[in-house]
């Protein structure tokens, strides 16, 4: 929402300092709203008329430096030229206070609106005046809230204030947001707080865990047998910030210590309801005590006889081991499964729990569409290593990925994911890897039952300042190594929750079928595009047309990008993937937007949605005079009901699980069903198959295979257009036979026998 004073705040800046350019920075939008790129201009704008020469968007030493040199306290005596003071009124403005007419005079409203800030956050305390000193200035010039903000919670706002208020005139101390969340800074000031009371010296408190501050803390336990004081005050406050029932004070009353037991309980540390050294380690840091003994662990290497016989004498019970690995070639070598390891496992009574994980070092590996080719992976791995029907696999986001990305990203990448198990059946569970903020969203959506944390990465933004989700299996906390000689192994080692054991039995490893498909091998892909545009050209379908979306080559590309979706489908389901492969790429190559109305694809579409929603999508501003209930739609233009059909006829053939059944009579299940062919591509590429199967049940064609005839493959085809007696479908089926055989014929059958399959 757009702020006037803001906006004017945003004018002085562009009409003072050149647009921007004797800041060095772009012009500023004038669009009246309070931003990083605002506050990083008017930091640059302080620093100028200061005679800073470098200037930053940062806030740092050399400018607090300067302020604290040059005028040691601004006011109305000491702000030194009238855009300094504007600069300083548009500052407030951008924090939300009256800054005045921005007319450079340090005026009572100036006075009263930095008093405001004070009160807020708590440096009225060091500060008990109305002059901005140095670190009330650093602290306007940053996006930070002095006021609850997005539901924050009042305890904490008053521990934020409090912090601020008793801490500020420490070296290096700065002002935390009083927002009422816990996050990063409040974490930081947290240990910084602990430090001095410990007595540590400015230079040497940090805001880091280290081993003196673990010292200190051993010797601070506190119980209901504890004087009032500040480390009651501390601990309760650590207490709150975690999101424990409880509120900050300097007396240990008998509500903090059964929230003590509750919280000790939850983490599994020894239950005393007492403030000792473990549980203030784990109040403090997302790894907490280092030296606890784990029953769970998780690694790269080889669980040998010997390996195996040091972990359990470890007490080790559960064994984290990766279903595959994306660098077969580089170390290290045994991160995947190796063969025999998992009769190891079992041999000395441990317990496996499978890992999965490609890239996923950043938000790029991240979407639903690899989360679908993720997913179908894994089962097609599990099933391959031996892991039963019911195993929970985890899926780890090993990246420090902000919340917006969670959002974004992984969110939707967890849903592919569960829509790739679903698709290859439904059989296996969903858990999650990763930090703590990242765990909890991605459980809060019903994406994973239970989390792997990844505490281990204490610096991680998703896990300072986040309490600890409540549905966690593992408690990833230190590397270490266990064992000596042939029994030697590095572990990363994990507290155990119980709500999840692993498996301790296994099917025997699967080898595979014979002749089964193979992803493409990239060095035919010339003449795989030159062949597949001159078939096409040869039965009249241009390279382009204006009337259609997607030119051929692009179809093409699709198709490829998705090779190793469409490969494990095949090879799951045993069925040629060309099969599966070619709806999509004639559907796609045919998709109109001519804005003919009865004839656009997207009109029926509309028509759908506006029958389901009573309103038209955004997508479609146009007119739309008729009532659909179900069109055909996505990618593979396949109607909702079809869909359905399908999924439940193979929920009768045990493909899928009983949880995939729907029911089309019902509107709000179809248009579930609709909506995500519309928008969710990889389900609409997994539901083909099914389509291929449920169609040949009605025609009395055999389940689609890989020895299915090509008389029987045609008649597939044409039923997917329409009746086997419709000229039309015929003629059209009989089309895609052709594509059928040049595909299959001239370039999968020669890579499956190339590769022995």
């Amino acid at each position: 929402m757009a702020d006037e004073m803001v906006k004017r705040a945003q004018q002085f800046i562009n009409k003072t300092y050149g647009n921007g350019a004797t800041l060095g920075i772009a012009k500023l939008e004038e669009n009246g709203q309070t931003s990083w790129t605002v506050m990083y201009a008017l930091t640059r704008a302080l620093q100028y008329e200061m005679g800073i020469s470098s200037l930053s968007d940062s806030f740092g030493p050399a400018t607090l430096g300067a302020l604290g040199e040059k005028y040691g306290k601004l006011n109305e005596t000491t702000i030194p030229s009238a855009n300094f003071c504007r600069i300083i009124q548009s500052a407030l403005y951008c924090k939300g206070y009256d800054g005045g007419d921005i007319d450079g005079k340090y005026n009572a409203r100036v006075k009263a609106a930095v008093w405001k800030m004070k009160l807020d956050s708590g440096s009225y305390r060091p500060y008990p005046d109305e002059n901005l000193w140095p670190k009330e200035v650093k602290g306007l010039f940053n996006m930070d809230a002095y006021v609850k903000v997005n539901n924050g919670s009042t305890g904490i706002n008053v521990i934020q204030q409090w912090l601020n208020g008793e801490y500020l005139l420490r070296k290096d101390y700065y002002l935390i947001p009083c927002d009422g969340h816990h996050s990063r800074d409040v974490a930081k000031s947290m240990l910084l707080a602990i430090q001095y009371e410990l007595g540590m010296a400015d230079g040497v408190a940090n805001g880091v865990f280290g081993p003196g501050t673990q010292s200190g803390l051993k010797n601070h336990t506190v119980s209901i047998s504890s004087p009032s004081s500040v480390w009651v005050r501390l601990f309760s406050a650590a207490m709150q910030l975690n999101k424990r029932p409880v509120s900050m004070s300097d007396s240990f009353q008998g509500v903090l210590e059964d929230a003590v037991r509750e919280f000790q309980t939850f983490l599994k540390l020894p239950v005393n309801g007492k403030g000792d050294f473990q549980t203030w380690s784990s109040l403090l840091v997302s790894y907490g005590d280092q030296s606890r003994k784990g029953e769970a662990c998780d690694g790269v290497t080889k669980i040998t006889p010997a390996r195996a016989q040091a972990l359990k004498d470890a007490g080790y019970k559960y064994v984290g081991r990766y279903l595959y690995n994306p660098f077969p070639d580089q170390k290290p070598y045994e991160k995947e499964i190796q063969p025999g390891e998992l009769a190891t496992i079992k041999q000395y009574g441990l317990s496996c729990f499978p890992i999965w994980q490609t890239y996923g070092r950043g938000v790029d590996s991240f979407s639903i569409g690899q989360g679908m080719a993720d997913g179908l992976a894994a089962v097609i791995a599990a099933e391959r290593h031996g892991f039963k029907p019911g195993t929970r696999i985890f899926f780890a986001v090993d990246y420090d990925a902000v919340d917006h990305e969670v959002t974004s990203h992984i969110i939707p990448h967890f849903q592919g994911i569960n829509d790739g198990i679903e698709s290859a059946g439904g059989q296996y569970k969903v858990g999650i890897y990763g930090p703590r903020n990242i765990c909890s969203r991605v459980s809060g959506q019903g994406l994973a039952e239970t989390s792997f944390v990844s505490n281990m990465s204490s610096g991680f933004s998703g896990n300072l300042g986040y309490s600890m989700p409540t549905n966690w299996a593992y408690d990833q906390i230190v590397t270490k190594t266990i064992g000596s000689g042939d029994g030697a192994i590095e572990i990363d080692n994990n507290i155990a929750s119980g709500r999840d054991k692993g498996q301790s039995s296994f099917n025997p490893p699967t080898t595979p079928e014979k002749d089964l498909d193979v992803k493409f091998d990239k060095t035919w892909w010339d003449q795989f595009q030159k062949d597949i545009r001159a078939y096409m050209e040869s039965v009249d379908v241009p390279e382009s047309n204006w009337y259609t979306k997607w030119t051929t080559t692009e179809c093409i590309d699709f198709i490829m990008n998705w090779d190793t979706v469409f490969t494990d489908l095949a090879r799951r389901l045993k069925m040629r993937k060309a099969l599966i492969q070619l709806p999509v790429f004639w559907e796609m190559r045919h998709y109109n937007i001519s804005k003919v109305l009865t004839v656009d694809d997207r009109y029926s579409d509309a028509a759908v949605y506006q029958y389901h929603t009573g309103k038209l999508p955004d997508w479609w501003p146009d007119r739309v005079t008729d009532s659909m209930r179900d069109s055909s739609t996505g990618l593979a233009q396949i109607f909702g009901a079809t869909a359905i059909n399908a999924r439940n006829h193979a929920v009768d053939l045990g493909l899928l699980s009983a949880a995939s059944r729907r029911d089309s009579s019902k509107d709000k299940e179809l248009f579930e069903i609709w909506t995500k062919l519309l928008t969710n591509d990889q389900f609409t590429m997994a539901t083909v198959p099914y389509v291929h199967m449920y169609h040949g049940s009605l025609i009395g064609v055999a389940r689609p295979g890989l020895n299915t005839s090509y008389a029987d493959t045609e008649k597939i085809l044409i039923r997917y257009q329409g009746a086997l007696d419709n000229a039309d479908a015929q003629r059209e089926g009989k089309k895609r036979m052709g594509l059928y055989r040049l595909i299959d014929d001239k370039y999968y059958a020669p890579m499956r026998k190339y590769l022995g399959q």
